[in-house]
Parts: structure tokens; sequence; C-alpha cells
């Protein structure tokens, strides 16, 4: 056997490529878990924030002489009391920590209380008088980037980012389509709300323990906000009900501590569901046109393009999400012509930042569709048109960029297409489309069947210093090699825990394996999120570990056990970090340049059955394959793959934060409908693995590709079925009801 094969049967199959069960999943299941909601001091007091109800506005006076006086009030802070710098941003620092003379958006922060309870700190905040002038909200995208006469949301303009992709100057065809797309405002819609604990510390700094995707970049927005030096603010990563991309933003962070420093005492700060909804930001909708050019049996000549991104109030993230949809906006197909215009703008909007996909998701709406009526122009099918301009190992990107690892597209298309296709509805009403409301018993009900091909990248781009870091020990514990893992990457709820103890099993051969609570006393291991994780943190842990071999190895060269290297030496511990291969800005005006590390490819079927009179919408099962590299753990790729077809559906069905002049509508479960098990139809999923030659294990990240493909397969699906454009999603009954 070798080497690898030697630790791998050491760990009894508990490694890498075994579906190695979840350490939080049990607790999770009982309920036994404990949540940054959870935390709970014994003499810890209770923080609320004060919102703007207006999407703009001038701020004239705030009176919080009312407020302080009501009984158990201990602080009432505004901007006047940040003590250091009033702005942060993950891009730009933009975004105020508590508004200065105006709002930008309905529900920006403009007071913080701290009270012995948390109702009285409600009352209290509601209490604060705050004078506003209103003014004009900007609303509209196409406005805020193109009419000179439109307000500014900022001093220095609307636009965001503006990035072009230019390749070629042949744009006439024989056959062309062209198509305009709307995606509307997606919420990250995690279950467990924002939420944590800061604990003032007797250094004059504070302890938070937070809901977070990314400790240490929240660590150097907080500190200097506060007046004080990183190593005097320590981040402990609390458990996490979820993030999808909305906790990579700060939300509550500099609010508790500015009121634990003011009251010496712990703060708690939890926002009930509809602060959520104001108090992080959601997936940028998109306004976007596009022309297709082709020969008559399908081979694409050019594409135009022009997408428009709605940032809302603040920066965020959305000039990364602005390059990743113009990079990967003509999607996984060769073309030689391509015109892309990509823009991301300020509005009065809520802010918007990451979300699963990132860029990527709208973009693949729009040149999906774009797809399906290109086949429909040349007369061939839509799996068939979408082979014929596959890329595949050795193609460019629009970017320039050369696919160098495995990318066998039109091998998973046509494994998609020969899959079986479900069996037409029974007599249960219960697979009708309305269910047992009893709105059909099959009449006004069709089947149409869709397709979707989606390409991602993973990990961060465009230049960014990607890395993670790992500190791993090895000692003796009750007489037994025990390993200890440390990163400060976040657990979301996406099974990075039990990878990184996967990996020292494999690596070390040792089955006992802790991986020590998330913070900044180790080294960054940046976001998790850009489905990087398993690569680069898993990256930092397999270097660590291979660090940590090579000493055992030679304190081993004696010939003695693993146990008498330790008795000897007492610990071995080695702390490294990992970065992936260098990548580059997207020139500023062609647009070229290797701006990833990394391609994912994931292709979807949907079936679905539309009742056409009434517009109601049954998915009957969703179809997937996906190139993972390798299969780190099976279960947990599973419930990747699943999760991301679930938000992709809901994307394409249902789920929109309804925004009118700057207000929310629906900020609540009862009005945002997200998918339920009931809405979530069977599965079918192929994993492939071609290794990434590149990547450790040759892994490929896999969270986000599912979320790409899987909407404009139910939306082509429901065209299918219904014979209607359906050029928006959600798409809602009436679309469907009004016009069929």
């Amino acid at each position: 056997m070798s080497g690898i094969e030697t630790r791998q049967s050491q760990v009894r199959g508990r490694g890498v490529g075994e579906s190695a069960p979840r350490p939080d999943g049990t607790l999770k299941v009982t309920g036994e878990f404990a949540y940054s909601s959870d935390l709970y001091l014994a003499d810890m007091v209770w923080g609320v924030t004060l919102r703007s109800p207006h999407p703009s506005a001038w701020i004239r006076s705030v009176d919080i002489g009312p407020a302080l006086a009501m009984p158990g009030v201990l602080a009432v802070l505004t901007h006047e009391d940040v003590p250091g710098e009033k702005f942060h941003g993950l891009e730009h620092k933009d975004q105020p920590v508590l508004a200065v003379d105006q709002v930008r958006y309905q529900g920006e922060p403009v007071a913080l209380v701290a009270a012995d309870h948390p109702e009285r700190a409600r009352r209290a905040a509601e209490a604060i008088v705050v004078e506003y002038e209103v003014r004009e909200a900007v609303t509209d995208p196409r406005r805020a980037a193109f009419d000179p006469s439109c307000p500014t949301v900022h001093d220095h303009g609307n636009v965001l980012r503006h990035q072009p992709v230019r390749v070629g100057s042949d744009f006439e065809a024989p056959v062309v389509v062209t198509g305009e797309y709307e995606v509307g405002m997606q919420d990250q819609a995690f279950l467990g709300p924002e939420s944590g604990l800061a604990v003032p510390a007797e250094d004059g700094g504070v302890d938070l323990y937070v809901a977070t995707q990314w400790l240490h970049v929240d660590r150097d927005q907080i500190a200097p906000c506060l007046g004080l030096p990183p190593e005097r603010v320590r981040l402990s990563l609390a458990g996490v009900g979820g993030a999808f991309g909305a906790r990579e933003d700060l939300s509550m962070q500099v609010h508790a501590c500015m009121l634990a420093l003011r009251t010496g005492r712990p703060v708690k700060i939890v926002y009930n569901r509809e602060e959520s909804f104001f108090g992080h930001v959601h997936r940028h909708p998109a306004r976007m046109r596009y022309e297709h050019g082709a020969t008559p049996d399908g081979r694409l000549l050019y594409v135009k393009a022009e997408i428009l991104l709605d940032g809302g109030a603040y920066c965020s993230s959305s000039p990364a999400v602005v390059g990743n949809a113009a990079s990967l906006g003509v999607g996984p197909y060769e073309v030689d012509n391509v015109w892309i215009d990509a823009y991301g703008v300020y509005t009065n909007n809520p802010p918007c930042g990451a979300m699963r996909g990132f860029g990527a998701v709208q973009a693949c709406y729009a040149y999906e569709s774009q797809m399906d009526r290109l086949a429909e122009a040349c007369g061939v099918s839509p799996v068939e048109i979408r082979i014929r301009n596959a890329v595949s190992q050795g193609s460019a990107l629009a970017t320039g960029q050369v696919i160098d690892s495995p990318a066998p597209l039109a091998d998973m298309l046509r494994e998609l297409a020969a899959m079986p296709l479900p069996e037409a509805a029974g007599a249960d009403l219960l697979d009708m489309p309305g269910g047992v409301s009893q709105t059909t018993r099959g009449e006004g009900v069709r089947r149409g069947v869709g397709y979707g091909v989606g390409i991602k990248n993973i990990c961060f781009s465009e230049g960014f210093d990607d890395y993670s870091t790992a500190r791993v020990r090895v000692e003796l514990l009750g007489g037994e090699p025990h390993v200890l893992v440390h990163t400060a990457a976040a657990e979301v709820g996406q099974g990075l825990v039990t990878i990184q103890e996967q990996i020292a099993r494999t690596e070390l051969g040792v089955d006992r394996v802790t991986v020590a609570q998330a913070d900044t006393s180790v080294g960054s291991a940046g976001s998790s999120s850009a489905s990087r994780q398993s690569y680069v943190t898993g990256g930092a842990v397999k270097t660590a570990c291979e660090a940590v071999r090579e000493r055992l190895d030679k304190l081993r060269a004696d010939g003695s056990t693993l146990v008498e290297a330790l008795e000897r030496v007492g610990a071995v511990e080695e702390t490294r970090e990992y970065r992936h291969r260098p990548t580059f800005p997207m020139d500023p005006v062609t647009g070229q340049g290797d701006s990833h590390t990394q391609l994912a490819l994931c292709v979807h079927r949907a079936v679905v059955d539309v009742d056409v009179e009434l517009g109601l919408i049954k998915v009957v099962e969703l179809a997937a394959v996906q190139d993972v590299g390798k299969i780190m753990n099976l279960t947990a790729l599973e419930g990747q793959i699943h999760g991301g077809s679930a938000q992709g559906l809901g994307l394409a069905l249902m789920e929109e934060i309804q925004v009118t002049d700057g207000r929310v509508l629906n900020p609540s479960f009862t009005d945002y409908l997200i998918p339920t098990i009931l809405d979530m139809p069977p599965m079918r999923v192929s994993i492939l693995e071609n290794p990434d030659p590149h990547a450790p294990y040759g892994l490929r990240g896999a969270g986000e590709p599912p979320t790409l493909s899987s909407t404009p397969a139910v939306a082509a699906a429901v065209r299918a079925a219904t014979g209607l454009p359906l050029s928006r999603v959600p798409i809602r009954p009436h679309d469907i009801a009004l016009n069929g």
C-alpha cells in the first residue's frame, strides 16, 4: 500500500472521500446546538437599533432625551458617539456606522439603545425623535446610470463600476435573436437572524461573539470605527444559522461593541425577522439586454449584452459582482465576438451585495434564455444548441482566459438528456399544481421540460490576495494521538468543520481530530463564500498537516511509533498559509485577463406541470449533472447541490423582495416566500470527478454552481408548458394566467 492508502486505512473510513458524520449534525437536529442568538451572560444588557423609515432624507435633528429618561435605559448613541472612523465597507468605506446627516435607504441605522430588557430597549428606540426632510428617492437603476439629470446618491456619482468586455469586431450574422430580461431582488432568507454578544475587556478592548462569514474582515472594519488597534478587537465565531453571502457585510457588529464599551456591560443584539430584511444586503436585481448572432445551424458568431445591476444605497461587494457578471456574461460557450457592458449603480433601494452565485446568477438567466430562443430560431433542440457551442478544456472565455482543467460540458449535457423523464401525473391531488386546495383535477395542466447550464468562478478573483491560514497540532491526550486543527474559517452550515477533520485524518492517519472554534487569534481564512473554503482552507489544513507529518517522520526515523515519538517531544505544531495561483484584474477597457483561478460547471433539467388557467406551477423533478473534481464528502456534497437547486427554484418561481419607491413591502416570511419541502421535487443527481490539477485533491468548489443553472431550467420548462416568453423571474401566477 502507498503512504496515503495506509493513512486512509488508519482512520477507519472517515477521511477524504468518505461521508464522515458532521460533529454538529446531531446537536442541530435535536435543537441542542447553540446559535449566536442563544448567547447569554448573567449581567448582559440588550441593544436595539433605530432605523430610518425613509429611503432618502436629510436628518435635521435627533432628540435622544425622551429615550434616556426611560427606566432601564443605560445608553443612547448617535453618530456623534462613534469613537473612531464613522464609515466602513467591504470594498469602499462609504457606509456610515450610524447615519450622519442623511439616510440613503429605508432601514438605515440612525441611533442605538442599550437597556436592561429587550422590550425596554425597543420602547426607548421608538421614543427617539428624529426630524427628517424627505427628498426624492433614486429608485430606477437605468435612470441612475444613464440620465445626467438624475440626483446622485453619493457625491462621486451613481455608477459604482462599468466593466466592458470587448472581443472581435464582426457583429453580423444570418440568425439574430434579442431579448430583455429581469431578475428580481432575492433574499438569502437564512433562518438564524443577525445576532451577537459584545463583551468589554479589561484591556479597554472588546470580545465579540458573532455569526459572520469573515472574522478578520469584520475585525478590520470594526477596529477603526471603535478607535482601537486590531489586536484589542477579538472576534470568535458563534453558531451560524445560514449565511449565503448576507453575513459578509457588517450588521450589528460595531453597534454592539459601541454599546458594550459605553455601558461597561456585555451587550447582546438579536434582530427580529423584519429587521433582518433591513439589516443585510440582498441579491442584486438586474435588467439585461442580450443579442445573439449565429449561423443557421446554431453556431454562435457573436454576443452583445448590457447588464445593469442595482447595488442599492452602498457599495458592499458590488464591484466584484459586476466583474463576475461581465466575465461570465456569455456563459460556457465558445464565441469569437463579444461586446458586453456590465454596470453596477447606486440607488436608494436596499443595499445589495453577496448572495450565492454572486453576479453569475443574473447573467446565467439571461444567456440561457437566449440559448433557448436561438434553438427555436435555428430549429434545433435546446440540448443540441448548447452542445454545439459548449466550452471544453482549452477553450477561451470572453475574457481571453483559457480553461486549463477538465470542462466536459457536452458530455454532461448528453448524460442529463439521457436521464429518464418522470411519469405523467396521476390522479392524486398532491401531484397537481395547487395540491390539496383542489384548484384543478388536471384540466388546463400542461407539462414542460427545460434545460439550464451555468459556469461559476471559484475563489476570489481579479488579483485579490486570496489565502487561508491553518494551525495543526498533534499531541497525546489520554495516551492516544490527537489532532487539533485551528483556522478562522467560518462554518456557516456547509460542513466545513467536517472537511477539516477529514483532511487531518487522511494526512496524519490519526482518527481523533478536533476543530477548534474559529476566531481571530489565528491568521485569516478569508470568507466563507465564493465556494472557496474547501479549496483554500482545505489547502491550508492539508499543507499544515504535511509539515507536521514531515517532522513526525523525522522523529520516527529510528522506528519508534507515533505514541513513542510524541511522548519524547510532547507535541508537534505547524502553521501554514495556502494561496491558490494568482489571478489578475480585468482590463478596464477590454475586459481581458486571467481573472479567475477555477471554474465550475453544472447543468439542470427541470420538469414542471403548469395550470395555464390559474398560473399555478408544480416542479415535478429536477435533474442535475455537476463536475466537482473530487468528492470530499458525498453526503455533504449532495446537500449542497440540493440546497443550491432549491434557491435557484425559489428565484425562478417565488422569491422576491418587493420594493416600491425604495420601500420594502414584504419584510417577513409570511410575504417573502421560500420553497418548502412541498415545493422541492425529487432530484436525480449525477456527480462527476474530473480532477483539477491545480487544486488540493483535485477538488472543485461546488456550493454555488447549482444555484445558477436551476433558475433558467425551471423558467425554460414553464415557457415550454405555456408557450409564453416569460422574460422575468420570479415567474408569478398572473404572468401566466393573464397572458395565457
